[in-house]
């Protein structure tokens, strides 16, 4: 099994050990990730203009890309996700947008948003299934009270994304207890943690970050996990005696190939 990859800014630079860790666990799962040959940044914000279309470009080539190859698309980051698979949707549904992508990039074939756009957590519960992947852990995360944070950009909006419940989501919990862990449920686990304004207000993120841990740990987690690398980064910023995991990192740690994967 071989999807594109589109591995985004982030984790090919600041944090290629997380990119380390999802190829190393792909191989170990029996799927490949093929990254796209000549990717560029997705811009790590959806352009909320009617009218603009330039910011857009670079994720129309990716998705055509892995359209050449009659792949799904893959990334590990959700912002990267959320990006692509909005501008995707514009392809597919907005004919000005359409129009004007594929009149400006002279494609060998018009795009018209036939990609299927998939977070790593959806090939795990939608290609591979969590029931394998538990089958598949070698050191099980026995005993880890574990909350799950999604932050805003995998879950809305919730028609486009369509990646789980916006109000009430479960992936990363059944992901969370795949490893061996259990899941701890809190009330503020799909509140933003500040992503955007975190340079223009970083009193105001770090505030909104507390409230996040305040609340993982007042229903007893002793860890979080997150697939977004913004939110990972804000939260560790609160210096808070929380720890904030990357997915990416304890599927790794829980398939035994984290330190093979760093080599």
């Amino acid at each position: 099994m071989k999807f594109s990859y589109y591995p985004g800014c982030t984790l090919r630079n600041k944090a290629k050990d997380l990119d380390a860790y999802a190829r190393a666990s792909a191989k170990a799962l029996g799927f490949e990730l093929e990254e796209l040959s000549d990717w560029q940044c997705c811009g790590g914000v959806y352009p909320l203009g009617t009218d603009e279309i330039a910011s857009k470009l670079s994720s129309v080539r990716a998705l055509a890309q892995a359209d050449e190859k009659g792949q799904s698309l893959v990334t590990l980051c959700s912002a990267c996700h959320h990006v692509l698979k909005r501008v995707n949707d514009d392809m597919a549904n907005v004919e000005d947008i359409r129009t004007r992508a594929n009149n400006y990039m002279k494609l060998d074939k018009p795009y018209t948003g036939q990609t299927k756009v998939l977070h790593f957590l959806e090939v795990l519960r939608d290609e591979i299934g969590f029931d394998t992947l538990k089958e598949k852990v070698v050191n099980p995360l026995t005993g880890r009270k574990i909350g799950a944070y999604y932050g805003c950009l995998l879950l809305r909006p919730g028609k486009v994304m369509a990646f789980d419940d916006p109000e009430n989501p479960q992936i990363i919990e059944d992901f969370i207890q795949a490893l061996g862990a259990e899941p701890v449920v809190y009330p503020y686990r799909n509140e933003c943690c500040g992503g955007y304004i975190s340079l223009k207000e970083p009193d105001m993120a770090k505030n909104m970050c507390k409230t996040i841990e305040e609340s993982a740990k007042g229903f007893g987690a002793e860890a979080l996990i997150t697939a977004c690398p913004l939110c990972r980064y804000n939260l560790n910023k609160t210096q808070s005696d929380l720890p904030v995991y990357y997915f990416t990192e304890l599927l790794a740690e829980a398939l035994g190939v984290k330190e093979e994967a760093l080599k």
